[in-house]
């Protein structure tokens, strides 16, 4: 039986091998900057590597050094670095409406049908703002670019949600809300190829149309109507198109990477997470915990050199900020260690560093600690 890998290790075999690295956490853990990190790794030992980020915030473009990214794939210069081994890096940031936009038109060959779509407001508004159409259009370009041979991986860092794998549902209660239901239901009887009809055929739907009439008003309802008429053409599209995703995100060339604080929260919601992927039946690549607080006392080579002398008033507050940081050290430590025993999977620890990241040396520096291959200087300098 091979001896089993290295948490560093595994990671590196799937930055090698996978062709889709997902990483997922709660807000605020530093899942961004872990995805650019290692999406240049991957990069400079030679592979073609595409970081896509879902959050609509600029935090990728900052980690790059870039002032801000587009829709498209973006080429990334890294002769700023070390040799490369021949590989290239590129990033994007989701363009929710173009990609809900492309996807209307892969799947209405009517130009004039098309047209009508596009231009309807009802479409204009959900197409951006409708909960589940984000998540949805990020699993429509993952699928697309997937397939788009310049690219050997790509990694996803996914939204900051509370509940970080609510994208992979998302979609799903989006196709549950273009599905034929409630609204439809009441609409198609009034509204026929964008014409009002006010003949009901029911009391209800009677009461419905003029308390609609009431708050919303006929315009908004016809516009709805012919949105809902339009779209029954494309929904088998759409379904369809979300079954290849969720083949994809099953599929053994996809990995998903959790990164959490050592907060004991953080760590438990890592925990519910990583049995979310199991019951899912998705692959998990591993864990990592960033910006890990390390014991002072415990550090090699912490008292090198020689000896130093301190006024005595300031030992102490040197004394009480040390031990500060054993307690907090020491909490982190055993929430961690619960997280392995529930799991029985070893995380990659990242210390904290002395400032963001914000350019490829950043990265790169984030990328040495990762796979332990950091200088000394810099291992012990990220954590003060």
């Amino acid at each position: 039986m091979a001896p089993r890998l290295s948490p560093a290790a595994t990671l590196e075999k799937a930055l090698a091998e996978r062709r889709v690295l997902v990483t997922c956490g709660s807000g605020g853990v530093g899942k961004t900057t872990t995805a650019a990190a290692l999406a240049l790794r991957a990069a400079r030992n030679g592979r073609r590597v595409l970081v896509c980020t879902i959050d609509p915030s600029r935090r990728l473009a900052t980690s790059l050094g870039k002032g801000q990214l587009s829709g498209r794939p973006r080429a990334i210069e890294m002769r700023t670095l070390a040799p490369a081994r021949g590989g290239a890096l590129f990033a994007m940031m989701l363009d929710v409406k173009g990609t809900f936009d492309a996807l209307v038109a892969r799947h209405t060959p009517d130009p004039a049908a098309r047209d009508r779509i596009l231009k309807n407001r009802f479409y204009q508004h959900i197409s951006a703002a409708l909960a589940g159409s984000h998540e949805y259009m990020a699993m429509e370009k993952l699928l697309e670019l997937t397939q788009d041979e310049r690219f050997d991986l790509v990694v996803l860092d996914t939204p900051p949600t509370r509940h970080a794998l609510d994208f992979l549902e998302a979609p799903d209660r989006l196709l549950a809300f273009l599905d034929v239901g409630v609204l439809r239901f009441f609409l198609r009887p009034y509204f026929v190829a964008g014409r009002l009809t006010m003949k009901v055929a029911t009391r209800t739907g009677a009461a419905l149309l003029k308390i609609a009439d009431r708050f919303m008003g006929l315009q908004f309802l016809q516009e709805l109507s012919e949105f809902f008429l339009a779209f029954e053409g494309m929904y088998d599209g759409f379904r369809a198109r979300a079954a290849e995703v969720h083949a994809l995100l099953r599929a053994p060339s996809t990995g998903f990477l959790l990164v959490a604080g050592p907060q004991p929260q953080a760590l438990e919601e890592a925990l519910f997470f990583h049995r979310r992927l199991a019951e899912k039946r998705m692959s998990f690549v591993g864990f990592l915990v960033n910006r890990v607080h390390t014991d002072p006392a415990r550090e090699r080579g912490a008292r090198r050199g020689g000896r130093v002398v301190l006024d005595p008033e300031l030992a102490a507050l040197l004394a009480t900020t040390l031990r500060e940081q054993q307690v907090l050290a020491r909490v982190e430590r055993r929430a961690i260690a619960r997280l392995q025993v529930d799991t029985r999977e070893r995380p990659v620890l990242v210390p904290e560093l002395e400032q963001d990241v914000h350019d490829l040396r950043g990265l790169a520096t984030f990328a040495e600690l990762v796979f332990g291959t950091a200088p000394e200087r810099v291992a012990a300098g990220a954590t003060r």
